[in-house]
């Protein structure tokens, strides 16, 4: 009895040839994936951030350039970064916690107020010692650099740094403490004085965020616009 049936087993001739499947299967994930590749380099590294860009420079130039404040045709500073005054002449800033590279020795970090290339905070705890000690510390110098009483009331942005170690601005009840100091410093009147900080005092962030505060470079610097006429007024 015949038991061979027909199509049961392929002819050697009809074998099916495998060696070139991942090649082909290769060649044909190439183009795709090149493709995509360039369409989305295009798109994120090149139209988003011309997009983008653009419409900061059309809608808000001045943030979009860094919020910078000019006089005399010269940067001064910006607005959105705080910088180190310490002359009894000025509004002092809040403290800051940034840190720099140490010059003799580039391997070990020191302290370098205002550091715009490392932002942050010094990340003590409320409960540290080492913070309750400095923010101690602090309170004692703030007190004798504005003539204030040992037990004086010390606004809690006056000793304590922020987040970022970076902040422009301190609260209204820090520059009128500061204000006595100020005016003794420039011959002005505490009057004078306290009418420039209302003068820059800003409202809270959309009417309910934040509190209250006055940018301490626009301040020093209003303070310097006011004593020019009056030392040219001198002579």
């Amino acid at each position: 009895m015949n038991t061979n049936r027909q199509g049961t087993m392929p002819a050697a001739s009809a074998s099916i040839d495998l060696t070139n499947r991942p090649a082909q299967a290769l060649r044909g994930l190439v183009r795709p994936a090149l493709v995509s590749a360039v369409f989305y380099l295009l798109l994120t590294g090149l139209a988003y951030p011309l997009l983008t860009t653009g419409l900061a420079q059309v809608m808000m130039p001045g943030a979009a350039n860094g919020s910078l404040i000019v006089r005399n045709g010269a940067a001064v500073g910006s607005a959105q970064l705080g910088q180190d005054f310490v002359q009894p002449r000025y509004f002092h800033p809040r403290p800051s916690a940034t840190l720099g590279a140490d010059p003799s020795n580039p391997s070990q970090s020191i302290a370098q107020a205002y550091n715009a290339e490392s932002s942050g905070a010094s990340n003590l705890a409320p409960t540290s010692k080492a913070l309750i000690d400095l923010v101690g510390t602090r309170a004692a110098a703030w007190r004798k650099e504005n003539g204030l009483a040992a037990g004086a009331p010390v606004p809690v942005d006056a000793v304590t740094a922020s987040a970022s170690g970076l902040d422009p601005d301190i609260s209204v009840a820090n520059a009128l403490a500061q204000a006595g100091r100020v005016a003794r410093a420039r011959g002005l009147t505490e009057p004078q004085v306290h009418a420039l900080v209302e003068q820059h005092t800003k409202p809270r962030q959309l009417g309910v965020l934040g509190d209250p505060r006055v940018n301490v470079l626009e301040l020093n610097l209003a303070l310097d616009a006011q004593a020019a006429p009056q030392s040219a007024a001198a002579q």
